[in-house]
This record gives structure tokens, sequence and C-alpha cells, in this order.
């Protein structure tokens, strides 16, 4: 397999891997994406007009911000896969390759010859995963999906929101994110399995099957009553005082979840008593009676701004934060620190900045990442691999 061509990438967990991706617009690259951050050589097979992605703004001279977020550290070839001569390129790009990522709807892949039963009887050790909205078989195989559609149908919209509003969309393609988590950390399974069987897998992931795992708390809620959990806005479902509280010049959120720091808090708003009073001496009590506990804390609160709030609650060891968006989040000198922005250089921008996933290797230099590619640039580089790996 050709290394990554990052010197820093050489010492990444993955260093030496080779994905084929196949994949377009979300899920899929971030999935790959994440395994580029982590070493790997991704190698990113677009069509002749090359991914939607590329043609989705916001824009940035020309380039989308989208595409260069989840296509960094890539290369890219352009591959009509309905033509002989560019399958035969796909095909042995597979014959090469560790892992293939495709996120088609389910039978386009066969149809195109890079499905799973062609390219494992190539090559019996590739890891295989294929990303769809409602997996390879079921009812709803066929059913086209993307983010909103998925959000609409696991139940996390129904949850989402004020109890007096309507079902609200989380502020992110969070299906489309989650399936390309999940896909990343299902194909790192079978490739440590591959090590003691030298064999492959398929991976079925379905979005929508992904949108269901990420709720725990509300399936778990739903299988213990038999009833569907509903919206509760911005305070926890189950604990109190947990969730957000007014300030004299906004909202701040706290998180209460035990009787030590309940005692905390009691003695920081100046209610000591509150500790004692019966209607509040357990998390099930202070959840019935959530109203009049908020009533006591912004009491507090509403005399402090947001800020002064917060850190009075910090200070005493509370948990506690000012609502921030989410320039306010990048630019804290926290996320500064920890690096969760990483300088590209990108051939027609110069300098860009990208996300990095967020694990920390030790020994291993974050950064270096190479920028989104662009469409079929790295084809000679590619095709003389092959010529070389032949």
């Amino acid at each position: 397999m050709t290394e990554p061509s990052s010197q820093k990438a050489a010492t990444r967990p993955l260093a030496g891997m080779r994905v084929l991706d196949f994949s377009r617009v979300l899920a899929g690259p971030y999935c790959t994406a994440l395994l580029a951050d982590l070493g790997a050589d991704v190698i990113k097979v677009e069509p002749p007009a090359g991914d939607d992605y590329r043609h989705v703004g916001p824009f940035i001279e020309g380039e989308s911000a989208l595409f260069l977020a989840v296509n960094r550290g890539k290369r890219s070839i352009s591959l009509d896969l309905t033509k002989p001569g560019d399958l035969a390129i796909g095909q042995a790009l597979a014959a090469r390759s560790d892992v293939v990522v495709e996120n088609f709807r389910p039978g386009v892949a066969d149809k195109l010859g890079i499905g799973w039963g062609k390219l494992s009887g190539i090559n019996p050790k590739l890891v295989y995963a294929s990303i769809s909205g409602f997996g390879q078989k079921g009812e709803l195989a066929a059913r086209p999906a993307y983010d909103i559609v998925l959000q609409a149908m696991s139940g996390i919209m129904s949850v989402t929101g004020t109890p007096d509003g309507p079902p609200t969309l989380v502020g992110e393609s969070i299906a489309d994110v989650v399936a390309g988590l999940f896909g990343s950390w299902s194909i790192l399974a079978a490739l440590v399995e591959r090590q003691t069987t030298g064999i492959g897998r398929h991976i079925d992931l379905a979005m929508f099957d992904a949108m269901i795992a990420i709720q725990p708390l509300v399936v778990a809620r739903y299988l213990a009553s038999g009833q569907a959990p509903q919206r509760v806005g911005n305070r926890h479902a189950l604990s109190a005082p947990f969730g957000a509280f007014q300030a004299r010049d906004g909202m701040f959120v706290l998180a209460v979840l035990n009787n030590k720091l309940f005692g905390i808090l009691a003695n920081l708003i100046g209610r000591p008593e509150l500790a004692a009073d019966h209607r509040f001496g357990s998390d099930t009590d202070r959840l019935a009676n959530e109203q009049a506990l908020r009533e006591a804390i912004e009491g507090w609160s509403r005399q402090l701004t947001a800020e002064g709030a917060v850190s009075a609650l910090v200070a005493a060891g509370v948990p506690a934060a000012e609502i921030s968006d989410m320039a306010e989040a990048l630019k804290s000198p926290h996320a500064e620190a920890r690096g969760l922005l990483q300088e590209t250089e990108h051939p027609l921008l110069g300098a860009v900045r990208v996300p990095e996933q967020p694990a920390r290797f030790s020994g291993v230099v974050r950064g270096g990442i190479a920028a989104a590619p662009a469409l079929d640039a790295d084809r000679q580089t590619i095709l003389a691999e092959l010529g070389e790996e032949t």
C-alpha cells in the first residue's frame, strides 16, 4: 500500500492503510475524512461532474466550504464507472485497497460493477462499508433519504423543541454525521478482526439505525414506560435543576445531578433551607417540583449577568456555562489551545482552515492535513501507482 503524502501522517494510527471512497455528499465523505485524519490514504472516486457537494454553498471564491470540510486529506480521481475502461481502473484500485466505502442506494453499486460481491471476489481481504438511509434490506431499503427525513422518522425531532412548540430539527445534519461516525467505527472493528481472520467484511450501515442508536436515553425511557417521550425544552427530562435559566442579560445553563451539588447550589443562591426541603430531597422530588425550584434559582440569577452567574457557579463547583454560538465556541481560548481547526494549503484558495477529528494519540502531531483535492487532481499519480503495483 502507498503511504499518505504527509510526512506527519506517517506516524498516525492508519498510516499505510488505503481507503477507496466511492461516496458523496456527507455521510460517506465524513466517514472517510475521519479515516484520512488518522493517516489513511483515501482515494476519492468522483463522477465526471464531481461530488454533489462541490456544487453546494456556501462558497469561498467558488469552492464549496462544505466540500472542503469533509473531503480534507483525500486524493481525487474522476471515473465514469459506466465506461469499461474507468470501471477497470476502479476495480484495480479496489484490488489494492484495504477499505471501500460507498453510499449509493442499495443495488446501485452492484449494477455499476463495484458491489461487495464483485470487489470481495477480487480482494477477499477487503472491508466494504455500505452506508444508506435504511439499510441494504428491509421494507424501506429503496427509499431515498436525506438528513431531514431521518430526523423526522427516527424520533429525534419529536423530542427536540419546546413542549408547546412544533417538533424541531437538530441544528446540524446529525443523521449524516452520526452515520459517518459509526461507519468509521465499524470499519476499524472489521480491520482489527481481519488481522486474525485474514478476511474482510461487508458492513451494512443504515442512517436510520444509527439515529436510533444515538438516542439511548430516549429509547430507555420508552422501553421503561411504554410511552413515547415528549419535548421538554431547555431542561433535562429526568433531572432538576438541569437546564437553561434566565439571568439579567440572557440565558445560561447549569447541571445538578446529586444531593451534594444541590446543597452547594442552595448555599450559593442564599437559600440553604432548600437542601432540607422535602420537595427537593431527591432528584425525582426536584424534578416533580421543578417550577418552584426554577423560581428560587432565577430569583438569584436574574440579579446577575449570565457571565456573573456562571462564574459564581463554576467557582463553587457547580457545572455551568454561558450559551455560545459557533463563532464564540471556535474563537474561545480553549478551542484555540485544543487545535480544533487546522490550517491546510489549498491550491486555489491558499490557507484554509478545516476541522480535524477530536481524538489525541500520544506521539502523534496534530495538523499537517492536506486540503480537499480539486476534481481529478491526483489522476496521474494514482494511475502511476497502479502501474507500479501491478
